[in-house]
């Protein structure tokens, strides 16, 4: 006998699991955003920018309660329903982590500071002191483990829905034995619907990711981009300043002697030369930062819904430095080497954000095959060529241990994985396959010998046809 799933109460349980996912998340980024706001508040002399910040440091403060009560409560608004699992409740209440008094005490400090009076605002204040200890480490490890806990428990309930998805298609197999073609007809169309509704999930988490990822690039830019601008003014200055100084060195050059000491006190002639070097380095650094931010936006575009000429090159920067720490030894492991061989490739017409999906999957798969081998010397190589004059090649290659020809022929199946349960859903690659073939009309293909690694090819040509466009255009696609 076939059951029936009611697919409204689905969607509920997908929006409730989602909101909670969202918003135990944004409890991180509100610690930060409290953190930050803290130490400008101490720092700034300005009156108005300090009544500011003791504004948005209280804003940041109640946002972050009423989401800690909702997440515990519940909350209609915001679409928590409260009622957390044991195992939830034991990280809010229980030791070692009790995640509710380390919430509530931060949010009494921020309070405590944003209510201090000016003589108290410094950076030896107590509250203060707090605050930015256990935003670094403490309070930000717990609400990574309870974030972490929620996603788990989202991702099992989502898994047993599938699985119910799973076994309801099994029973319209059997049901439509009895007329094979009808039977291919349905397997084909429920083929079809379990693909783009993983496209879907996996598309919103990376969505998810983009948003928070613009949204820190957006915090750190401003205060980024006040420091870069104050610095060449500093700079001015202080030649100008310096070229004082040396003026009356040249027409006083007999100072009284309290001078003369002051002078041979602060070494002048050494902060003479040391002094523009260090605003050179400090410059140097407020770059480097802007062009971090810079990656970090490039790398957020995946909500693009049109194609557009964009250079292949940023986007896989963008990726990498997303991935950036997983290049980093584990526990006595090595480094991870990464090579680049970039070719000179024209700007090629793209969904950017969708690439950089595809960029992200093939090369956290590379790291996550050089981390299964113990003391090894891991390499990833990518390259770019112009393959053809009106194509491109993207080769993302590692020296880990291979993949057998019976995997490899599965590599793209939905659902396919040869990772433990919870560290894959076998997405990955096949929602890669279709990007590259369907929406851009590319290739995308596998070649691996064992113990010898593993090498993807991405074929992409420079433009697309204006047929493939419009078949491809998410608002007209049928499935």
């Amino acid at each position: 006998m076939t059951t029936f799933l009611d697919l409204n109460q689905v969607s509920v349980v997908r929006e409730i699991n989602a909101a909670v996912v969202n918003v135990s998340g944004r409890q991180r980024m509100l610690s930060q955003r409290a953190a930050l706001f803290a130490l400008r508040l101490v720092c700034t002399q300005d009156s108005t920018e300090q009544a500011q910040c003791r504004q948005e440091l209280l804003a940041a403060i109640d946002l972050m309660e009423k989401s800690h009560n909702g997440l515990i409560h519940g909350n209609s608004e915001m679409k928590l329903p409260g009622h957390p699992s044991a195992v939830v409740q034991g990280m809010y209440f229980e030791s070692p982590l009790h995640l509710d008094r380390q919430v509530r005490t931060y949010i009494n400090e921020a309070r405590l500071l944003a209510q201090a009076t000016l003589g108290e605002l410094t950076q030896n204040n107590p509250h203060l002191q707090y605050i930015l200890k256990v935003a670094a480490k403490d309070l930000l490890e717990a609400l990574d483990t309870v974030v972490s806990q929620y996603q788990q428990e989202s991702d099992a309930e989502q898994q047993a829905i599938d699985v119910h998805l799973a076994e309801l298609y099994q029973q319209s197999c059997e049901t439509a034995a009895t007329a094979q073609a009808q039977a291919q007809q349905l397997e084909q169309a429920l083929h079809e619907v379990c693909s783009y509704q993983a496209q879907l999930v996996q598309t919103e988490k990376m969505s998810s990711l983009g948003q928070l990822v613009a949204g820190v690039a957006h915090e750190i830019n401003n205060p980024v981009n006040f420091i870069y601008g104050n610095l060449n003014h500093a700079t001015t200055y202080i030649q100008d300043l310096l070229e004082v100084v040396r003026l009356y060195q040249q027409y006083y050059p007999q100072a009284v002697p309290q001078i003369q000491e002051q002078l041979e006190a602060i070494e002048l002639e050494f902060i003479s030369e040391d002094l523009p070097k260090m605003l050179g380095s400090m410059k140097m650094g407020a770059d480097r930062i802007r062009q971090i931010v810079l990656s970090l936006r490039n790398f957020s575009r995946l909500d693009e819904a049109e194609m557009k000429p964009v250079n292949i090159h940023e986007g896989l920067e963008s990726t990498l430095l997303i991935l950036q720490n997983r290049f980093k030894a584990k526990s006595g492991g090595h480094n991870i080497t990464l090579i680049k061989e970039y070719g000179n490739l024209p700007l090629v017409e793209c969904y950017p954000g969708q690439l950089n999906q595809v960029f992200m999957n093939l090369i956290s798969n590379a790291i996550d095959a050089l981390e299964e081998i113990p003391n090894h010397k891991g390499e990833i190589t990518i390259r770019t060529e112009l393959s053809h004059p009106d194509s491109i090649t993207i080769k993302i290659a590692d020296n880990g241990s291979g993949i057998t020809p019976e995997v490899r022929k599965r590599l793209f199946d939905p659902f396919f994985t040869t990772k433990s349960v919870g560290k894959g859903t076998g997405l990955g690659l096949s929602i890669s396959y279709q990007i590259v073939i369907n929406k851009h009309g590319g290739i995308l293909k596998c070649e691996s010998v064992l113990g010898q690694g593993t090498e993807f090819y991405i074929h992409l040509p420079v433009k697309q046809n204006e047929c493939l466009i419009v078949s491809n255009n998410p608002a007209i696609a049928t499935f």
